[in-house]
């Protein structure tokens, strides 16, 4: 073992012990955070506006403070963006990272001195947390892809905008600059498809060991150098070890991926995000059965959590009730609220998660509040969806490359279904010998799964699962024809309208 190897080793022996700290104290943890944050915004435009110096408890908190998504908040950071000073937290950010807004176009998110460093941190706390668990570091000795934004910034009025990715590519710390791929001009290419094919051709003859980045933009990346190499990716990168990944549940890929690379290799999950590292898989490194991220509750973010069937309800107008982490039960779908010391308050970032232990509190993520399908009161959520294809595949040779889901109120003929837009890989006989004995599996984990759903098929509401093969690439085309091919990008699980399966649908129709 390396020099190299070993001080990771103890380095990650030392961050346990202090993730162990603070985690064996979730409530006192919390509290610090919450009333730092208080305390320091006090001076601030949003916090004279709110009255913060009267806020003692976190119900004074909630009572000041309405819940906001970007749209509610935007006039405070149009004047940050600006460069106004001291608006939602003091002095003015480091940077703003650029993100895809539905509604609004361009989304800026701030991050600052303070909340800056955990983005770095927790990434780093990931690796080291599987380093503890499994005794292996090995992998610190090879090469390490981080498939990301470029990381070319602009300035304004002295804050630097770019993408998250872009801006973190800018803290990988020396000790690992020897180890990143690809080369700088390289990262810095826009073009996607030009970028992956630049990346495959500076890393075929390297050591890479660990390699990072959301599922389906890192599947395009091994079925290239598939295709180079013209053997799995597991013999093209024989020391290939680690997947680091977040965004998207990485189960429905699992398969594929096993079979593009040849054999199975660990995985770490990943829960990052423009407006904070919110938590990271800390243990149960090689088990699909246990699921579940510590949640990071020392990281300059103070957690509510609302239940989703209560968000949009408003009785007395108070708004929905939020709980805080000593509240929170098992298996219940909320909505993540969050503070941070980025001058995010009571910030809707959109994510529903699921708690899958309180000792620690670890999570997993449900899917979106936005993304759901109840065209007929079914309250079908991501997870479900997820879960739903998984046991589906299970014991079956289908791979899936990618998949969406949305209503189809309005058949040609016959009840509304929910339709399946699923992309198999039929190059490696990955699709269904029998279609719809597939959707049948589909239908019945959704059964199962969800009883609002179970009940309108029962009652002849809605007629079973219809799945809509889209040919190879179909959804990469349509990634591309709304500017989002590539980087922290990825395709809605479900939709509660029309607009993702239209396109498909048209897309087929043109090929056919």
């Amino acid at each position: 073992m390396s020099i190299k190897a070993i001080a990771a080793k103890l380095f990650a022996q030392h961050i346990h012990k202090k993730t162990q700290a603070w985690s064996k104290n979730p409530v006192a943890t919390q509290k610090a955070v919450f009333e730092n944050l208080i305390q320091e915004a006090q001076q601030t435009q949003f916090g004279k506006d709110h009255h913060f110096d009267q806020i003692k408890t976190t119900e004074d908190f909630t009572k000041k403070v309405p819940i906001r998504d970007y749209e509610d908040l935007k006039p405070y950071v149009e004047k940050v963006v600006k460069g106004e000073e001291n608006v939602l937290w003091k002095g003015k950010p480091l940077y703003f990272a650029k993100t895809s807004g539905t509604t609004s176009g361009a989304k800026y998110i701030p991050l600052t001195k303070e909340s800056m460093p955990y983005h770095i941190e927790a990434a780093r706390n990931a690796i080291l947390s599987y380093i503890h668990e499994t005794g292996k570091a090995d992998f610190v000795d090879g090469k390490m892809i981080f498939l990301q934004g470029s990381p070319i910034l602009e300035e304004k009025y002295g804050i630097k905008f770019g993408r998250l990715s872009g801006i973190v590519a800018h803290f990988v710390p020396k000790y690992l600059q020897k180890n990143r791929m690809p080369s700088w001009e390289t990262n810095c290419m826009e073009d996607w498809e030009a970028k992956i094919d630049a990346i495959v051709e500076e890393t075929f003859t390297e050591n890479m060991t660990v390699i990072s980045g959301i599922p389906s933009w890192v599947q395009m990346y091994f079925e290239r150098l598939q295709q180079k190499g013209n053997k799995p990716v597991g013999e093209i990168f024989k020391n290939f070890s680690l997947f680091l990944y977040g965004g998207v549940n990485y189960e429905p890929y699992r398969a594929k991926f096993e079979n593009l690379i040849g054999r199975k290799v660990d995985s770490i999950e990943l829960f990052p995000a423009s407006e904070g590292f919110f938590a990271y898989q800390s243990r149960n490194f090689g088990t699909q059965k246990e699921k579940g991220m510590l949640l990071l509750l020392n990281s300059g973010i103070f957690y509510e959590f609302i239940k989703s069937e209560e968000f949009f309800s408003d009785p007395d107008g108070s708004g929905p009730k939020s709980y805080t982490i000593g509240e929170v039960e098992l298996g219940v779908n909320y909505v993540m609220i969050i503070s941070t010391n980025a001058g995010l308050w009571r910030y809707n970032i959109g994510d529903t998660v699921q708690f899958t232990s309180l000792a620690p509190y670890e999570i997993i993520v449900s899917g979106r509040i936005k993304h759901y399908i109840s065209a007929f009161g079914e309250h079908v959520i991501g997870k479900e969806v997820e879960c739903a294809l998984q046991e589906a595949m299970e014991g079956t040779t289908i791979r899936v490359n990618e998949f969406t889901v949305a209503p189809q109120i309005n058949p040609i003929e016959g009840l509304p279904y929910h339709e399946w837009f699923i992309e198999f890989d039929s190059e490696a006989s990955g699709e269904p010998d029998n279609m719809n004995a597939f959707a049948e599996a589909i239908d019945n984990a959704m059964r199962k799964q969800n009883i609002y759903y179970d009940d309108l098929i029962e009652g002849n509401i809605l007629r079973k699962v219809v799945i809509t093969k889209v040919p190879k690439n179909g959804f990469q085309e349509y990634m591309k024809s709304i500017g989002k091919l590539g980087g922290q990008n990825k395709i809605p699980r479900l939709s509660n309208d029309r607009k993702i399966a239209d396109f498909l649908t048209e897309n087929n129709n043109e090929r056919n």
